[in-house]
């Protein structure tokens, strides 16, 4: 996977965020977590060591707030900032540019879930079939379930593409006013799954 900011840029960006106000860990990774839509949320184990190096070298200073550590950016930090004011353009760029990427990522995720899900309905029909087949079943007694399936594999293949459809609109159309949290992926990636191991449930027991 290509690397969301390019080398030494993370640690410029997390500058900018503390110019704005002195925040606490979390609040970081959230102010993050907005700035890419929810497509990308940095991990702790990603802010933290660049917050402690920060810190280190002067740039950021720490306090205690309650159980919350919040962190604020020094002189030093503000003086980088402005040694290097016309990278941050660059970074805001790119940062423009991860976004786009990781949403098309996401949506190549969902069309993955669905060409799966798909795949598994046709196998299943096929293997009722040739099941059907197998049992000795004659042309004549076969033909009329056999085209029934056909006929509901059709119907849950509509199914799917509505919902894709639907699904799509929905989320560009959230994204046209507002913030796609990494919530609703991680939402929509449970409950895609969930649906899949539920219909491939259904089809076990009705070829039982």
């Amino acid at each position: 996977m290509t690397p969301v900011f390019g080398h030494g840029h993370l640690r410029l960006y997390l500058l900018s965020l503390l110019e704005e106000s002195p925040k606490h860990g979390y609040e970081l990774i959230q102010a993050l977590g907005e700035r890419f839509g929810g497509t990308y949320v940095p991990s702790a184990g990603t802010i933290y060591p660049r917050l402690g190096k920060l810190e280190e070298e002067g740039l950021v200073s720490k306090s205690t707030d309650g159980r919350k550590t919040v962190y604020s950016i020094t002189d030093a930090g503000r003086a980088e900032l402005r040694a290097r004011q016309g990278e941050l353009g660059g970074i805001e760029d790119e940062v423009t540019d991860s976004v786009r990427r990781l949403a098309n990522e996401v949506r190549s995720s969902v069309n993955d879930a669905m060409k799966s899900l798909r795949a598994d309905l046709a196998a299943a029909a096929r293997a009722a079939q040739q099941d059907s087949r197998e049992s000795g079943s004659t042309i004549r007694g076969d033909a009329g379930p056999r085209i029934q399936s056909r006929s509901n594999l059709q119907d849950a293949e509509i199914l799917i593409a509505d919902f894709r459809h639907q699904l799509r609109s929905e989320l560009r159309e959230w994204m046209s006013h507002g913030d796609l949290a990494a919530e609703t992926i991680a939402v929509l990636k449970t409950e895609l799954e969930g649906v899949r191991k539920a219909v491939s449930e259904s089809l076990r027991k009705a070829s039982s």
